[in-house]
């Protein structure tokens, strides 16, 4: 018993996260209505995390804008062109497979309540919207294009001010950061909830329908992610690229399944990023904008739904066809808002390029609720993580390291 409650409570972060999703895997399997109980851990952990991300990033970037110089711009330039390549090159992959192996839908769901965008232009509107956000809104909804516009704004503006004024901006940042540490100290509490409940309710057998949509989708994020992710981090070092990319998957992953948002999981990413020792000049404003660019598991979702669509309907699609909704479905997933199901909204737009009915569109959208929850979990640790992933990249290659040895700072 002692064993075990060291267990739980004093040994490495990971290893209690593993040993509390088995408890909570063996709650689920033969203490179910428990299972439903413990939910309240999981809501009160993802809570937190969403709390405490947006204070957090706030107040970070206008640390670092105001304590750091501007030598890593062009660094920032770096990993928002990893994102949005990468993006890209999940798009196309995506609607490659989906052209030389069609999938096809039952349709047999209810339809949702969500309004999805009418185009391409309402998305980039509502972007463009999003930074001109009442900041104190954007704080208390999460909305971090308007957060980091602001943040960014005050830092430049209180570069002047005195050396008292930034040591108390210093002293904030370090503060909130110790907060944070405490929220991220009780993920495996939450995702013992969070097992505990999601395989105990009934959600789960509505899946056998669309086991082949739900392989062909996790199929796709996992090449990426051991694939094409390595294969970049090997261009830019032409070192072995898989510690670096297990590191990101292993610390950043797991919370990412159980939240099912990017946003939640920043947090995390940049407990993450403090224990790897990278420039916080960098990562203070790369993690938070991967939220909204580090959008490879959504370009993969809006474009297989998309394509299964025009399938599912006998349309024939040429491959230049499906080339080009690559490149709408990389605009689509970089307007996608980090938040579970964000990306689902969004297949409506990409559908409207082959000029299928929006009744229909809403159909696939509610197929795309049924499966989230392995689709949408899947899409977060490959959005989160390779945020985390492509920031390392960035930050290790400015500090000259070797991405092959990375160590971690003790917890």
């Amino acid at each position: 018993m002692k064993k075990l409650l060291w267990v739980l409570f004093k040994s490495n972060l990971i290893v209690r996260m593993l040993v509390c999703m088995i408890i909570g895997a063996f709650i689920a399997a033969f203490l179910p209505q428990y299972g439903v109980k413990l939910e309240f851990l999981g809501r009160v952990f993802i809570q937190a995390l969403r709390a405490a991300a947006p204070m957090l990033v706030f107040v970070l970037v206008i640390s670092s804008i105001v304590n750091n110089k501007f030598d890593n711009v062009s660094s920032i330039k770096s990993v928002a062109w990893l994102y949005a390549v990468t993006v890209l090159i999940s798009a196309i992959l995506a609607s490659t497979v989906s052209y030389l192996y069609p999938l096809h839908l039952v349709m047999d769901v209810p339809p949702i309540s969500e309004k999805p965008p009418e185009g391409v232009a309402e998305i980039l509107m509502n972007i463009i919207l999003k930074f001109v956000d009442n900041p104190v809104d954007a704080l208390a909804n999460g909305n971090f294009l308007s957060i980091l516009a602001w943040s960014t704004a005050l830092g430049i503006a209180l570069r002047q001010s005195s050396e008292a004024t930034k040591s108390v901006i210093k002293n904030w940042s370090d503060a909130t950061i110790w907060v944070v540490r405490l929220v991220v100290a009780i993920a495996p509490y939450g995702v013992l909830g969070l097992v505990a409940s999601h395989f105990t309710s009934d959600g789960l057998a509505k899946l056998k329908n669309y086991l082949e949509l739900i392989g062909v989708l996790l199929g796709l994020m996992v090449f990426v992610a051991l694939v094409i992710n390595p294969l970049i981090v090997f261009l830019n070092f032409r070192k072995n690229p898989y510690p670096l990319v297990f590191t990101c998957l292993r610390y950043s992953g797991i919370t990412a399944f159980f939240t099912r948002s990017s946003a939640a999981n920043i947090p995390v990413n940049i407990r993450l990023a403090q224990r790897m020792q990278l420039p916080e000049e960098i990562y203070s404003l790369s993690i938070p904008l991967g939220v909204t660019m580090s959008m490879n598991g959504a370009a993969i979702t809006i474009t297989t739904m998309t394509m299964a669509t025009v399938h599912t309907l006998g349309m024939d699609v040429s491959f230049i066809q499906t080339l080009l909704l690559s490149i709408l479905a990389t605009v689509c997933a970089l307007g996608a808002s980090g938040v579970p199901g964000g990306s689902l909204l969004l297949i409506p737009v990409a559908c409207s390029m082959f000029g299928v009915d929006p009744t229909i569109a809403a159909q696939v959208v509610a197929i795309g609720f049924v499966i989230s929850e392995i689709q949408d979990s899947a899409e977060t640790v490959l959005n989160s993580s390779s945020d985390m992933l492509f920031t390392s990249v960035v930050s290790l290659k400015q500090q000259g390291r070797d991405p092959s040895k990375i160590e971690l700072l003790p917890e």
